[in-house]
């Protein structure tokens, strides 16, 4: 009986750690490359405090500009990168400013 005790109360400790599982969930840093005009992921799903890094592998100029989203990466030179932390979730589509026709959409969870 004192054994059964025992088993039961470690097995609590085990499992009521007082932590929430999703406080502890670190934040991820996810790229989005720049190349042959495009954005590569064209969609992206990422979690709320997560940091998005944009990498400019073309060999002319682009932004990342999202007015919903509250982001504008302003000029991102060849062979340079910008990085962004967002914390507002919600669903924003995102353009060059340069080349319009780029578009991607991120989504913040």
């Amino acid at each position: 009986m004192r054994i059964a005790i025992l088993i039961a109360a470690l097995g609590l400790m085990v499992c009521d750690t007082g932590v929430d599982a999703a406080a502890t969930t670190k934040p991820k840093t996810h790229t989005v490359t720049i190349e042959a005009m495009r954005y590569q992921p064209e969609r992206l799903t990422v979690a709320s405090g997560d940091t998005i890094v944009w990498v400019n592998k073309d060999v002319v100029p682009h932004t990342a500009t999202s007015k919903a989203g509250g982001f504008d990466s302003e000029t991102i030179l060849a062979d340079q990168s910008w990085r962004v932390t967002l914390r507002t979730k919600g669903d924003f589509a995102y353009i060059c400013t340069f080349h319009p026709t780029m578009k991607a959409r991120l989504r913040v969870r």
